[in-house]
């Protein structure tokens, strides 16, 4: 996370609302010789208290899971973009990246196996539901015994959450006007990902909490 404050006080609900929207993320926990890292999809409950999620049983993570429950980190990543120094039409500008990232913070832990199921429908509607008004796609449509195959190769796990925090680095420390430049640039020649998104961010910031 940004240290400088002025890119944190987005207000709790908005960084919510990204993290519901994009629910995927990549998840990371300590390890030796260096942090174990996957890219995972999940679902956060209504008080953002946790986060369901599955992985594969061969994953380093899933292992270590076996023995304990992990502290663990959840990071979530919304537009970014390269700033060009040009851009703001002032002196003495250097190169930066703005983005927005989201982060749970807290303690991970196995599921019971007949939890499951239920998991992955939730998760599968979730998703298909976004995709409307294609018919969604349900488990009910795989055969019982290739859907309990694939099942024993992944694990229902749960990220108890204790802390979020948020960056939503749009420029808020420039004047109004030099943001403006960079805005209208980044709106057309962004590199990035979701650029315009981040273009309207930056031309009308979150609400600080």
């Amino acid at each position: 996370m940004h240290p400088n404050p002025i890119f944190r006080d987005t207000n709790a609900a908005q960084s919510l609302s990204l993290a519901r929207e994009r629910s995927f993320g990549v998840l990371a926990t300590n390890a030796d010789p260096a942090p174990f890292f996957t890219h995972i999809p999940f679902l956060l409950n209504e008080d953002a208290s946790h986060a369901d999620l599955h992985l594969v049983r061969s994953n380093p993570i899933t292992r270590a899971l076996k023995s304990e429950t992990l502290g663990a980190r959840l990071a979530v990543t919304g537009p970014d973009s390269y700033i060009s120094p040009d851009w703001y039409e002032i002196e003495d500008q250097v190169p930066t990246w703005n983005y927005v990232a989201v982060h749970f913070i807290g303690s991970l832990e196995l599921q019971p196996m007949h939890t499951l199921h239920a998991l992955l429908d939730r998760q599968s509607a979730h998703f298909e539901n976004q995709l409307l008004p294609k018919p969604p796609w349900t488990t009910d449509k795989m055969t019982p015994e290739i859907m309990e195959k694939m099942m024993r190769m992944i694990v229902p796990v749960r990220l108890h959450i204790e802390d979020m925090q948020s960056t939503w680095k749009l420029g808020q420390n420039k004047p109004e006007q030099v943001r403006t430049n960079a805005t209208t640039q980044v709106l057309e020649h962004g590199l990035g990902v979701q650029t315009e998104t981040l273009g309207k961010w930056m031309a009308k910031p979150p609400a600080t909490s």
